[in-house]
């Protein structure tokens, strides 16, 4: 089993910051108002990434503020949007104003090597302030910049770029393709190789809207306090956090509780039917209590005809699946796994459609926390292979796993390439300490291997 070092959350270092800029279009761009789709308007909030590059003999000479910055700008005359406010229009639904004011930018220096953050950095990092500085005024969801961008070089001249970008703009698709045109003007390109297409208007609710499928993504539940024995919380107060990594010999390991019939399925499947029962029977809740698989699906492939090639809107439904705790923990894993497949299944042009309708309806509902086993499976977003002209990242991707204060704990799957080159799947995992340990238990069962006397020691990376 491969071993990866725990992240350096306790690495202290100085940063030294210029003031931040307005990076605007490099040319003149229209002023007009876009509208935003139903479902973009659903994700207000802002997501953080973060890029780590090792230095690149190739590129002695250049400077990574100076190319990324011009770069910055040559994209936003492409995506201009990106360089606008958000604004409230009618029935509090948001649209773009596009303004041209640009995007904020920070050049930043710190007296750190890439080394530092160890043989393979991963989330959590608790010195993402530093590195992503939060300009006074810049985070709110009207008015503010939608992106804010900081690139920090380190001793070492590798360095780290790190970007926050609104989620009513884009998912996490759309942002990777933002980046990798910047990447590709970074190398001296005149235009994106994908073109962006805005046409929000793809995924509106139909009018009139009409639900015409069964849908629990947005169930009502009763949100109720946790006894003493750690199961369940309306808030992340009192969690705590471990993350884990699974690689090809885990994987394999979950595979052997599978029968024939499902060997076909994907890591990302296997990995949530383990994953969803290990944590409800850590829970330890009544038998007869509903509990929900809830797997945030791309949909850009899933209509007739799908989405156009470079549309970078949100384009990510809910699908859930509704079992109760003694079903899904008195069953084998094959159970978990079937209904799996079923809520990735579930998910056809039809379903979406009314999804979308009822989240209309209901007027941008939250999705329950309550019982809920909630999953972004990023492992195809492929953040990672962003290339400012240094090469591909040490390591790419979202750089905030906790969850913020009465929001839902989403279980991200991240892709992780640890110091022995395996690629595998990170996921930080939120449960109180006792509920802890009993996810642990449970899990070391699943994995536990005749040659291996402690297989934990070595899939807990990190905790907090």
């Amino acid at each position: 089993m491969a071993i990866l070092a725990p992240s350096p959350t306790s690495l202290v270092f100085k940063v030294r910051r210029c003031e931040p800029q307005l990076i605007a279009p490099a040319k003149p761009t229209p002023h007009e108002f876009k509208p935003l789709s139903d479902v973009d308007d659903v994700e207000r909030c802002q997501i953080p990434v973060i890029q780590f590059y090792r230095f690149d003999h190739s590129m002695q000479g250049k400077d990574p503020v100076i190319v990324i910055r011009e770069a910055l700008a040559q994209t936003l005359v492409f995506y201009y949007p990106f360089a606008g406010r958000l604004r409230e229009g009618p029935d509090s639904k948001f649209i773009v104003e596009c303004t041209g004011e640009g995007a904020i930018f920070i050049e930043a220096d710190a007296d750190v090597t890439l080394d530092h953050f160890g043989d393979a950095p991963h989330p959590p990092f608790s010195f993402m302030d530093e590195l992503l500085f939060d300009v006074p005024g810049s985070g709110g969801m009207l008015n503010c910049p939608l992106l804010l961008i900081q690139v920090t070089r380190l001793k070492c001249r590798s360095f780290i770029f790190a970007l926050r970008f609104n989620h009513v703009m884009t998912d996490g698709i759309g942002i990777v393709q933002f980046m990798n045109a910047m990447g590709e003007m970074a190398q001296g390109a005149t235009a994106p190789s994908i073109l962006p297409v805005w046409q929000r208007e793809l995924l509106n609710a139909r009018d009139p809207p009409r639900v015409t499928c069964t849908h629990h993504e947005f169930d009502e539940v009763t949100y109720e306090v946790t006894d003493t024995n750690g199961g369940l919380s309306n808030a992340s107060n009192g969690m705590t956090c471990c993350s884990f990594f699974f690689g090809s010999t885990q994987i394999s390991s979950i595979r052997k509780f599978i029968p024939h019939h499902l060997q076909k399925c994907s890591r990302s499947e296997i990995l949530t039917a383990c994953m969803w029962r290990c944590h409800t029977i850590a829970l330890q809740l009544n038998p007869e209590d509903d509990v929900r698989l809830i797997y945030i699906v791309n949909v850009r492939g899933r209509f007739c005809p799908p989405l156009p090639a470079g549309y970078y809107g949100n384009a990510i439904v809910a699908s859930a699946i509704l079992t109760t705790a003694g079903k899904l923990c008195q069953n084998p894993v094959e159970y978990a796994l079937e209904l799996v497949k079923t809520a990735k299944a579930n998910v056809s042009e039809e379903y979406a459609r009314s999804l979308i309708d009822l989240m209309v309806i209901k007027s941008r509902p939250r999705l329950p926390m309550v019982r809920s086993y909630i999953v972004s499976d990023l492992t195809s977003v492929r953040s990672r292979d962003v290339n400012f002209g240094w090469g591909k990242a040490v390591y790419g991707g979202l750089a905030k796993v906790f969850p913020e204060p009465n929001k839902e704990p989403i279980n991200f799957y991240i892709p992780l390439k640890n110091s022995k080159g395996d690629n595998g799947i990170l996921v930080p995992v939120y449960l109180q300490s006792l509920a802890m340990e009993r996810f642990l238990k449970e899990l070391h069962c699943m994995l536990k291997d005749q040659s291996d006397s402690n297989p934990m020691s070595k899939l807990i990376i990190s905790s907090l």
